[in-house]
């Protein structure tokens, strides 16, 4: 009877050893699918980063560029003005279009 419970709890040993092994094994795998995991996300992280500064760098040269643009074109329409003004028996671009505007024919912005 000795001897039985000897080879019992033998085999309980060995199963429950097995046991210990296999789910130290899945144990394992599953630390490295999450270290993997991890990993590509982390990447996938830096990735995003460095678009959104890509972005936002294009963003403020492009206000930038913007801002120049203003600069040069605000003067614009007092020099429309001042040219109109120094030689008024010429039709400007935008006397004609306001004429068009009101109506005008080709033949009487011509004889304007």
């Amino acid at each position: 009877m000795f001897e039985v419970a000897v080879v019992f709890l033998g085999i309980l040993w060995v199963v429950t050893l097995f046991m210990f092994l296999a789910h130290t094994r899945r144990q394992r795998k599953l630390d490295t699918e999450r270290d993997d995991a991890a990993a590509l996300r982390d990447q996938r992280l830096k990735e995003l980063a460095r678009r959104l500064d890509n972005y936002q760098n294009g963003t403020v040269r492009m206000g930038e560029a913007l801002h120049e643009l203003r600069a040069t074109v605000a003067p614009l329409p007092d020099k429309l003005t001042a040219l109109e003004q120094r030689d008024p028996s010429t039709l400007s671009f935008a006397q004609a279009a306001r004429l068009v505007g009101m109506g005008a024919s080709i033949d009487e912005l011509t004889q304007s």
